[in-house]
């Protein structure tokens, strides 16, 4: 009687184990893999953002779906400790590795390591600088700051004052998004003036520098966001000035944001902001992991249309990047500047659809 009752604790135990291993319990966030799955690493760029903390909840569930055994680490927003996560995947024995540079000129080195090794890499939301990756994951960030132009340069009449607040210039994403608006305002509404905020992707800086910049123009009648990580500072710092107002109000202060995370959409639909970039984080998790299994299945891609909706472009010699579709979303799903959007509350966007 001990003897099975001992045997049916341990049963059960050993199915808690398991179960807890399926559902990515412990530190390392990590799948069970059976015999048959290949073992692909994924790491975490960041976890201190809705929109990253979304990819990482969408990573786990499409990796059961596409049938790959997984293995996670976090580098932190720390390009050396990507560097040093990337060396336990190594260990590990992965097949394949998706990975979110946010330094994107400083990951040249790990990713030449990785090629030498045969170990293809897809590289989600950011594109690096120089150096080989199997296929980059991303939306055209371009198009994200010209949308944002369009939607402000139509909302503002064509002249006033607006704040970007800009992400990091050391990522693609920062100066894409950067360039394209500049350029989107001085080619179509040449009397807004812009004033550029660097801020690194730091939710705190971004909400001083836009209060300095209130200060000193009390007349701003826009700000760009260039991520949701300053959606909260933002409406902080409006609503001290006496700007939190319905977009009626001649005092409102037109905001965009990119991201679409569910926050956004909440803030769209209560007339806090107007208008975002739905950007895609279910997909942009669903994706690396497709790349990297047919990357492990020997299957090759062309630039060209796909069918899920995007574009395979080719970027430069040997590396290609598949645009997914990211629209602009408002509260009344108009045209701004000739660009198309759609409701805040279309249940098309993921941002409506996070459990």
């Amino acid at each position: 009687m001990k003897l099975r009752t001992a045997l049916r604790s341990t049963a059960s135990a050993l199915s808690a184990l398991a179960l807890l291993t399926a559902c990515g319990g412990g530190d390392s966030g990590n799948a069970a893999t059976s015999g048959d799955e290949p073992l692909v690493g994924v790491d975490y760029p960041r976890s201190d953002t809705d929109f990253w903390n979304s990819y990482i909840k969408y990573t786990p569930e499409f990796a059961r779906k596409l049938g790959v055994g997984l293995r996670t680490t976090n580098s932190q927003n720390d390009v050396a400790k990507l560097t040093a996560n990337a060396q336990t995947f190594i260990s590990q024995g992965v097949k394949g590795l998706a990975m979110a540079p946010q330094d994107t000129a400083a990951i040249a080195p790990t990713l030449a390591q990785l090629e030498a090794k045969k170990i293809p890499v897809v590289t989600v939301d950011t594109r690096p600088d120089s150096g080989r990756v199997y296929m980059v994951v991303r939306a055209d960030n371009r198009a994200y700051g010209e949308k944002a132009c369009h939607y402000l340069g139509t909302k503002l009449g064509g002249k006033g004052k607006v704040v970007m607040l800009q992400g990091g210039l050391d990522s693609i994403n920062g100066r894409d998004r950067t360039e394209a608006f500049n350029d989107c305002v001085k080619k179509n509404y040449p009397d807004v003036t812009v004033f550029g905020e660097a801020t690194n992707w730091d939710g705190a800086v971004a909400a001083q520098k836009l209060q300095t910049r209130l200060t000193q123009h009390p007349d701003i009648r826009g700000v760009y966001m260039q991520s949701s990580f300053a959606l909260s500072g933002t409406l902080q710092v409006l609503k001290r000035e006496g700007l939190l107002v319905d977009p009626k109000d001649k005092k409102h202060v037109f905001v965009v944001s990119n991201d679409g995370i569910p926050e956004e959409l909440k803030s769209i639909a209560a007339g806090k902001i107007d208008a975002t970039v739905s950007q895609p984080a279910d997909l942009y998790a669903k994706y690396a992991l497709y790349y990297l299994k047919a990357a492990i299945d020997g299957r090759t891609f062309e630039p060209g249309k796909t069918d899920h909706d995007s574009t395979i472009i080719q970027v430069r010699d040997g590396l290609l990047e598949d645009q997914l579709s990211a629209p602009l979303v408002t509260a009344d799903g108009g045209t701004y500047g000739g660009v198309p959007s759609v409701k805040s509350d279309d249940s098309s966007l993921w941002g409506n659809n996070l459990g």
